[in-house]
């Protein structure tokens, strides 16, 4: 049975949709960085710069969910397990991961490891699904791989450590998780799965607490000031940082990234969420003044080249199973394969 056209536009239409949520999750979650690095050169300690991000984020997500979706709190708490491993596993997993890493590796290091990601999640979706990825798939991967390590520029000055490198690979199974865990949320209008508003906030509020948690025990330093930061060459109040973090960085990119990944295929929401690491590093030239070389310019074209292979890869096995003899294109399979 083929594609016919009707079908066909509005699946065109729900990807495009979904690639433009996730392009501008990456966008916002690539703001972090820079927000959290002004905050720690005027004293913060990393935790407490998570701290920040993820508590100001729930407050916004309750607040915005309050008015949207008036019943989230009796939705969050119908899905509990979902909403605990959400918040624990990639919201507040990979910060805690990722900066431990870091105390090991250098950070161009320690960001390409959590960046991995995007191979466990084909690797994953591989092993439940028993189908292998087209060649294209496979080839994309490889090369929006490649291209993040000369986007990161891993090699100058790298040294490797292999406590930071285990905690590296967490992080990288924590962002797996995200991609694999957003995929459930359901669409306007389902019935059966959690609202992505209510996942966001209900995930943030659970995160927030756990890593506050790690702090208040000690386990992670936790130091705040009340310093002046320094933001595109202007000195400014702490306070403006804190609000970025928690509003762009955490509620905006969290609830785009969820509508945008139920919407898309794990495994490309995952490739498009590589290109984060292009936007960080625009926003911190921006933002903090940090120069972008060509090596990391040929890398962003690369992660670029390598994104549209993969959804070359998409587009081919959701032809082939579109035409499959035994099932007949559905609006739940149609759904399956944006």
């Amino acid at each position: 049975m083929a594609v016919t056209a009707s079908g066909a536009r509005p699946a065109a239409d729900h990807f495009r949709l979904g690639l433009m949520l996730a392009v501008g999750s990456a966008v916002a979650f690539g703001s972090s960085g820079p927000f959290a690095k002004a905050l720690m050169t005027a004293g913060w300690s990393p935790t407490a710069a998570v701290v920040a991000r993820l508590a100001g984020g729930a407050l916004v997500m309750a607040l915005f969910a309050s008015i949207v979706r008036r019943g989230w709190i009796r939705e969050a708490l119908r899905h509990p397990t979902t909403v605990l491993a959400y918040g624990v596993v990639p919201i507040a997993g990979a910060q805690l991961f990722y900066y431990n890493a870091v105390a090991h590796l250098s950070v161009g290091v320690a960001l390409l490891l959590e960046y991995t990601s995007p191979v466990i999640v084909v690797a994953w979706v591989w092993a439940t699904t028993r189908r292998r990825p087209t060649t294209l798939t496979l080839a994309g991967v490889g090369l929006a791989i490649a291209g993040i390590m000369l986007v990161l520029d891993v090699f100058s000055g790298a040294h490797i450590n292999v406590v930071g490198v285990g905690w590296g690979l967490a992080a990288a199974v924590c962002a797996a998780g995200y991609f694999l865990m957003s995929a459930n949320a359901g669409y306007p209008g389902d019935n059966d799965g959690i609202s992505p508003v209510t996942l966001a906030a209900a995930g943030l509020i659970v995160g927030s607490v756990a890593v506050t948690l790690l702090g208040l025990t000690g386990i992670m330093p936790l130091t705040f000031t009340a310093a002046d930061t320094v933001i595109a060459g202007h000195t400014t109040s702490w306070i403006v940082p804190v609000i970025a973090l928690g509003v762009i960085a955490t509620a905006v990119a969290y609830t785009l990234g969820i509508m945008g990944i139920a919407r898309l295929r794990p495994r490309f929401a995952s490739l498009v969420g590589l290109s984060e690491v292009m936007f960080a590093v625009l926003a911190a030239w921006i933002l903090l003044g940090e120069g972008i070389t060509p090596t990391q310019a040929v890398g962003g074209a690369i992660v670029l080249a390598g994104l549209a292979l993969a959804r070359a890869g998409d587009r081919s096995e959701a032809i082939a199973e579109a035409t499959w003899p035994h099932g007949p294109l559905g609006e739940s399979s149609v759904r399956a394969n944006c």
